[in-house]
């Protein structure tokens, strides 16, 4: 009953993020094909506050949720990016989206809806400066680019000895470039770590149920304490998670808590995670989280008091 039970959520989990993660890796091969690099690090790469406030609203306007978002966000790092504008990205992407909007209006309300746009904005900001003050330089800039981005037979530069940049100049060549990347790159890059994380939030949603204990204990500050647990362990989409959270308010959460916890689910999934400890080391994810979770609580706690 367990292994069936086990499989039907994971099944479940992975039918969810199928399209917005196969949104993501496309989004990931068209950035990776037409967005130039020095773009990238003009725009994205420097530590001034512009390139955060870009990475904010683009994550917060861009179509994917937090499986999506990671893709997009190494591609960017590889293109350049500094950390604290892929913290941006990672925290005003998976935390809002249109759908989630919509819906969190209509089971929330629009002054709920309206605090955690706002929230999820300002936790943006400052994410991004705490990367930035973490002193981690882009890949590109650290040196990363020593061979053609395209291909592992020639330095960069020389992609006019290159057959396959030859190639990608036409329009089907720039086409199978971005599908090769998106479907074949990516895939090895962060793939495992996606499927591990599945598999785990599989698992901690099968074996830990959440009951009507709710309503005894989860009414004041234990109520943080549960959305702290629970959005760093279970992965939550956001669109998926409004109702939810609505259910957890209903039975007596603190809806400050059940704010928190609406924000920090989405971006502190548990493949955000290990990508996140892949990419950039086990003391990057620590403060990553540590930041995240008390932004998170404390938004919660500020709209709890209003």
């Amino acid at each position: 009953m367990f292994i069936a039970y086990f499989f039907y959520t994971f099944r479940a989990y992975l039918f969810e993020i199928i399209p917005p993660l196969a949104a993501g890796f496309l989004i990931s091969g068209i950035i990776s094909e037409f967005i130039p690099t020095d773009w990238v690090e003009r725009h994205l790469g420097q530590r001034g506050f512009r390139p955060l406030l870009y990475a904010t609203v683009l994550g917060a306007i861009a179509p994917v949720c937090c499986w999506g978002s990671l893709p997009i966000a190494v591609s960017f790092y590889k293109k350049g990016a500094s950390l604290g504008t892929i913290f941006a990205f990672l925290v005003a992407t998976p935390a809002t989206s249109i759908s989630a909007i919509f819906v969190s209006w209509r089971f929330m309300g629009w002054w709920f809806t309206l605090y955690m746009c706002a929230a999820v904005i300002v936790m943006g900001l400052i994410m991004g400066l705490i990367g930035n003050l973490l002193g981690i330089k882009p890949r590109m800039a650290a040196g990363a680019g020593e061979h053609c981005e395209h291909c592992d037979e020639h330095p960069a530069g020389a992609e006019e000895n290159c057959p396959s940049c030859q190639a990608r100049k036409t329009v089907a060549g720039r086409l199978a470039s971005v599908v090769r990347y998106a479907f074949v790159v990516m895939p090895k890059e962060i793939g495992l770590e996606v499927l591990t994380g599945l598999v785990l939030a599989a698992l901690i949603s099968t074996i830990g149920p959440v009951g009507a204990w709710i309503k005894s204990y989860l009414a004041r500050g234990y109520g943080y304490l549960f959305a702290l647990i629970f959005g760093l362990i279970v992965y939550m989409c956001s669109t998926m998670s409004v109702p939810l959270i609505h259910a957890f308010v209903a039975q007596g959460m603190n809806i400050g808590a059940g704010l928190g916890l609406l924000i920090l689910g989405p971006i502190a999934s548990v493949g955000t995670i290990l990508v996140l400890r892949k990419e950039f080391g086990l003391k990057i994810l620590i403060v990553f989280l540590t930041a995240v979770s008390t932004l998170a609580l404390l938004s919660g706690y500020i709209f709890s008091l209003l």
